[in-house]
């Protein structure tokens, strides 16, 4: 458990531009992400997470490319994800300047993807990036940027992947995501139970008092998109209200 809790804005990535869009759809432009990465670092973010939501083989390069002018600029975690579909991957994307690399889609198709990037760079360096959705009175894991729906389920996957040693979890609700009403704080809660590593509670952030909940529920970090891009809040609003709730931020 970490002492201190995190802020970790997170960009969505496609062909070298911040999008956003509600419930993944709908995406519009949100500026350029070594620009925006820079201006959350000097807000004081914690880390800064970048998703290729386009992880295409053509895009591909462009996305070194943002990481790499980002590694420059922005002396915080990075954490990129999207298309990580090989060791490969990860070795080239932390060639690049990346701390922490998110696997998704491709670890539910090949669950030793997990164990195979944990023995070569150490479970630190590997977030499980789950996009989960409420779904026949449960929980499901999605793939394919929250499209496509599978029959596992999200609390026996996290379960497994720790096992297999990821050394985070990137708790996405794909019901909350863009809504702005608030995390899924039941899910946090049922992670957090059965984890034993960090866990990011991301998806739905839309107003100050939202953040504190999810820690109470169980989140080492708060993961944001909409709200930090459209300049409603500032990452030090964030740790302002949550230092007034008695969190003790980084």
């Amino acid at each position: 458990m970490s002492v201190a809790i995190r802020v970790i804005p997170c960009l969505d990535v496609a062909a070298g531009r911040v999008v956003k869009g509600v419930n993944f759809l709908n995406l519009r432009d949100a500026g350029d992400p070594v620009e925006l990465a820079r201006k959350y670092y000097e807000q004081g973010a914690d880390e800064i997470t970048f998703l290729d939501v386009k992880a295409t083989v053509d895009n591909r390069e462009t996305m070194f490319e943002t990481v790499k002018q980002t590694a420059e600029q922005v002396f915080i975690p990075l954490t990129v994800g999207g298309g990580v579909r090989s060791t490969e991957d990860v070795a080239r994307l932390l060639g690049h300047g990346a701390d922490k690399v998110g696997v998704n889609s491709a670890a539910i198709a090949r669950p030793e993807l997990i164990g195979e990037i944990a023995d070569r760079f150490g479970a630190q360096v590997l977030v499980l990036s789950l996009d989960v959705k409420r779904s026949g009175g449960r929980f499901v894991v999605t793939t394919h940027g929250g499209r496509e729906e599978t029959d596992l389920d999200a609390l026996d996957w996290a379960r497994e992947a720790i096992e297999r040693g990821a050394g985070e979890m990137l708790v996405n609700s794909i019901d909350a995501d863009g809504t702005k009403k608030g995390f899924d704080l039941e899910l946090v809660a049922l992670m957090r139970e059965l984890s034993s590593v960090p866990v990011i509670a991301s998806g739905g952030a839309g107003a100050l008092d939202h953040f504190a909940p999810a820690i109470a529920a169980g989140a080492d970090a708060v993961l944001a998109a909409s709200v930090f891009h459209n300049g409603e809040l500032t990452v030090g609003d964030v740790k302002a209200a949550l230092a007034d709730a008695g969190v003790v931020t980084r």
